[in-house]
C-alpha cells in the first residue's frame, strides 16, 4: 500500500510499536484447520499469521524493508484511508485489519513500510452486495496448500459453506478481535429491513382496500 508521489524517509527504528490499518486476504489451509492472511500484491504468494516478520520476495539476503526495494509490510495511519482503499475493485474481497507495526520501518506521508507486525483486530469486511460480511466462503482461488476466502453476508450465502468471522479468528495462530460492522453499513442494512417492512405493509393495505371495494360493490347491488 505504497502512497504514490511521497518520498520515504531513511530507515528508522521506532521506540514503540505504531498502530496502523491495512487490507489483507483471508486464507484457509487445505484441511480447514488453520487460517491466515496474505497480501494483496507483492505478498500475495505467502501467507502470514497473527505475528509475522517480513522478508523480501526477490532477495532474502538484505534486511527488510530496504529503501530501494518494495519489500516489507505496509499499513496506513488512518482507518478512513484503509476503508477508502477497500473500495477499489481489486480490493473488495479483502479484510480490513488493525495492526501494530514495529522493527525497521520507512515512513511515508500516509503510512509505513515496516518489518514486523501483529494483527490486533479484523475491523471490517464487505460482501459483493455492499452489506457487511458476517462470514467467509471459498473465493475460488488460492495458492498451494491454502484456499482464499471472500466475505459474504447471510442473505448472499445462499446455502454455500460459510466460515463465520469468529470461527476464522479462532483458527488463527493467536488471538485477534473481531469488531462489529461499521455503523454506516449496519444502518444501511437496517434501512433495507425497514423498506421491506413498509413494502409488505403497503401491499396488505392495498389488499384490504380491494376487499372493501368489492364488499361495497356487492352491497350496492
Amino acid at each position: 500500500m505504497r502512497t504514490p508521489g511521497h518520498k520515504a524517509a531513511r530507515g528508522e527504528r521506532p521506540d514503540r510499536p505504531f498502530t496502523g490499518f491495512k487490507l489483507a486476504h483471508a486464507m484457509a489451509s487445505a484441511d480447514g484447520a488453520s487460517t491466515a492472511f496474505t497480501g494483496l500484491t507483492l505478498g500475495a504468494g505467502r501467507v502470514y499469521g497473527v505475528i509475522a516478520e517480513a522478508s523480501c520476495v526477490w532477495n532474502r539476503r538484505h534486511v527488510t524493508p530496504r529503501r530501494w526495494c518494495g519489500c516489507g509490510f505496509y499499513c496506513l495511519h488512518e482507518l478512513a484511508d484503509a476503508r477508502a482503499l477497500g473500495c477499489a475493485t481489486e480490493n473488495r474481497s479483502a479484510l480490513l485489519l488493525e495492526v501494530t507495526a514495529s522493527g525497521r520501518y520507512i515512513r511515508y506521508e500516509r503510512g509505513l513500510r515496516y518489518s514486523r507486525q501483529r494483527v490486533l483486530a479484523i475491523r471490517g469486511s464487505w460482501c459483493d452486495c455492499g452489506r457487511p460480511g458476517t462470514g467467509l466462503t471459498d473465493a475460488g482461488s488460492g495458492i498451494v496448500g491454502w484456499r482464499q476466502l471472500t466475505p459474504v453476508c447471510a442473505p448472499c450465502a445462499a446455502g454455500r459453506p460459510v466460515l463465520l468471522m469468529a470461527e476464522f479468528a479462532a483458527r488463527l495462530d493467536g488471538p485477534v478481535r473481531v469488531e462489529p460492522a461499521p455503523a454506516a453499513a449496519a444502518g444501511a442494512e437496517g434501512a433495507d429491513t425497514r423498506t421491506d417492512a413498509i413494502a409488505v405493509l403497503t401491499a396488505e393495505i392495498a389488499l384490504l382496500h380491494a376487499r372493501l371495494d368489492d364488499l361495497q360493490s356487492r352491497l350496492d347491488r
